[in-house]
């Protein structure tokens, strides 16, 4: 079976051609993990391969909460999207705990 007109991101069973006595190959990425590429999947796909690229990390929005606990988040864009088996984007979003100490909580109690 040949990869020729087409390669695959991630896992994908409809990425398939016709191999050897009737069985499929594959042409997704994930076929390097179960083995069953096509033969021509390394020169074909793998060559082609674009890896994903993230910018930087974005700054930390301000505390959910006022008063008491409550989250920050933070996100990155993808700046080269993965192409043909690439290696898939990281996360884009974090998020980490916080602690709203606003004057007017002081108050409240």
């Amino acid at each position: 079976g040949s990869c020729r007109h087409r390669c695959c991101p991630g896992r994908n069973n409809a990425c398939w051609a016709p191999g050897a006595r009737w069985a499929r190959c594959y042409c997704d990425s994930y076929c390097e993990r179960t083995g069953d590429c096509c033969e021509d999947y390394q020169a074909t796909c793998r060559r082609a391969a674009v890896g994903c690229v993230v910018g930087p990390w974005g700054p930390w929005s301000e505390c959910s909460s006022r008063c008491g606990v409550g989250s920050r988040a933070r996100s990155r864009q993808v700046t080269v999207p993965p192409r043909h088996g690439g290696e898939p984007c990281p996360e884009l979003t974090q998020r980490r705990g916080c602690l709203g100490e606003h004057p007017a909580c002081r108050t409240a109690r």
